[in-house]
């Protein structure tokens, strides 16, 4: 048995249970992860309120993004993922997979190694921020060498991961009240 945490109904952190649930052996492509650290972001909080991309089906687990070791892979799964300091990249369905608890089943291809010198904090909350500027900024506005570009929220998380892109992709920020056009700051 391990505790985990679900959403009963949609609403606030107020509708956050703590509950004590059997897991599965991870499935085909699947790996346990024994959590060691849990991120908290705005998708999260959105998908308890059922305002997300995708609705809760209820009683549903929440959580994107944790940071942990790989107790146990399942079919179709490298082996030598046992054992590996890993953070969840959040590439899933949080319907399927979610990671607020001291263990969950995730995906192998939602996994990603995080350097040493990262702690296990710091490694559960380093993917949402720049996977939502990437995605914006690369995947859907095809950013390119030269390019101009406005961030209005540059002091946020994804806003700071933004002038990060920008500035990896070559790109040009301006500042949102006027003036000159400048190079992004890392």
């Amino acid at each position: 048995m391990t505790k985990v945490i679900q959403i009963e109904k949609i609403g606030g952190p107020e509708n956050l249970t703590l509950r004590e649930v059997s897991l599965p052996e991870p499935g085909h492509g699947e790996v346990k992860l024994r959590v060691h650290a849990v991120a908290l972001n705005r998708a999260d909080v959105l998908y308890m309120r059922g305002v997300y991309a995708e609705k809760p089906d209820l009683p549903s687990r929440v959580g994107y993004e944790a940071a942990g070791i790989v107790e146990a892979v399942g079919s179709g799964v490298d082996r030598t993922w046992i054992g590996k300091r890993v953070a969840t990249i959040p590439a899933f369905s949080v319907n399927t997979y979610g990671v607020l608890g001291e263990e969950a089943i995730v995906p192998a291809t939602a996994l990603g190694e995080y350097p040493a010198t990262l702690s296990d904090i710091e490694a559960a909350a380093i993917w949402m921020q720049y996977l939502t500027a990437y995605g914006a900024l690369v995947r859907l506005g095809q950013l390119a060498k030269g390019d101009f570009v406005i961030i209005p929220a540059a002091s946020s998380s994804v806003g700071i991961a933004a002038i990060q892109i920008v500035n990896a992709e070559g790109a040009v920020r301006v500042p949102a009240r006027g003036g000159n056009s400048i190079r992004a700051a890392a």
